[in-house]
């Protein structure tokens, strides 16, 4: 099981379900944004089979939790009560529409175990007796919830969000595999198909910012990554703004205050551990703060 917050801003991740395991999401009563490109809402719930993506935009505020079980326990469990025909595997990822209220009696169930398990996670170790009956009392809660699921197809307003997350998705994915390079909006128009008329009203409509702003985030993420990796004596801040295209260092250093929280003399100047601990690059960030990315950009 996992719980997913949005503290603040917009985030942007990807996900995928473990192998073996079935995924079941449980949106929070705060939850705003959409799931593979179609909104969230408190009587959806996404299904996936095992080791399927989704993707998530969600607003600040945000959680959820997720629930990971391996099908052939369900299977098994259904089998002892004599409703085996009960249970059917998701294609893909599903939305299934269910009853509000039950989900939102999943999400609490959830969440509780999950602040539990945080406070004493040897209470659930293999063989305890606490690991059976919270098993069995995650079927039964699980299960209350599916009996009144019926698959949610889009609409086709719906069926148009999801082809923008697409042509975002076929943008972003070339933008992180190519994150230590110089890129430009035409390469991402290029990477999806599409016109920069159009990459710029999907990006707005799915990420709430242009893809301009977008690739400056990118730049702001590597020049605080090289900066992590860095001390005081083997490089500067000026050094390595150039490096990822910034020129005007009085706007890049605002711009990177009101991503990061911090200047990026203050990022150089880090001691050893909390760099281990801020050091690796995290695309899901790359939403996670309100001043980051949403206004004129220096470079």
């Amino acid at each position: 099981m996992s719980l997913l917050r949005a503290l603040s801003g917009t985030v942007d991740v990807a996900t995928r379900a473990l192998e073996g395991r079935l995924a079941c999401v449980a949106y929070g009563p705060r939850a705003r944004g959409t799931a593979n490109g179609l909104p969230i809402a408190p009587n959806m719930m996404p299904a996936a089979e095992p080791a399927t993506e989704g993707r998530f935009v969600v607003e600040a505020g945000y959680e959820a939790i997720t629930l990971l079980v391996r099908p052939q326990d369900i299977q098994d469990y259904l089998v002892a009560r004599g409703r085996a025909a009960d249970f059917r595997m998701p294609r893909g990822v599903e939305r299934l529409q269910v009853d509000a209220m039950k989900v939102r009696t999943l999400y609490d169930w959830g969440k509780r175990l999950a602040d539990t398990a945080a406070r004493g996670p040897s209470r659930f170790d293999e063989g305890r007796q606490e690991r059976a009956a919270v098993q069995a009392e995650l079927f039964e809660t699980l299960l209350a919830t599916l009996d009144t699921a019926g698959s949610s197809g889009p609409t086709t307003g719906e069926r148009t969000r999801q082809a923008h997350s697409r042509v975002v998705r076929a943008a972003e994915d070339h933008a992180l595999a190519h994150i230590d390079e110089p890129l430009q909006v035409t390469e991402l128009c290029r990477a999806a198909g599409v016109s920069e008329r159009a990459l710029q009203y999907v990006f707005k409509a799915v990420m709430g910012l242009p893809p301009r702003d977008y690739l400056v985030r990118l730049r702001l993420h590597r020049v605080r990554r090289a900066l992590l990796a860095a001390s005081p004596r083997t490089s500067t801040v000026s050094v390595e703004a150039l490096k990822c295209g910034f020129w005007h260092f009085g706007e890049f250093a605002r711009a990177y205050k009101d991503c990061f929280g911090e200047l990026p003399s203050d990022t150089l100047r880090r001691p050893p551990p909390a760099r281990d601990r801020d050091g690796c690059f995290d695309t899901a960030n790359l939403l996670s703060r309100p001043g980051c990315g949403r206004r004129g950009w220096p470079g």
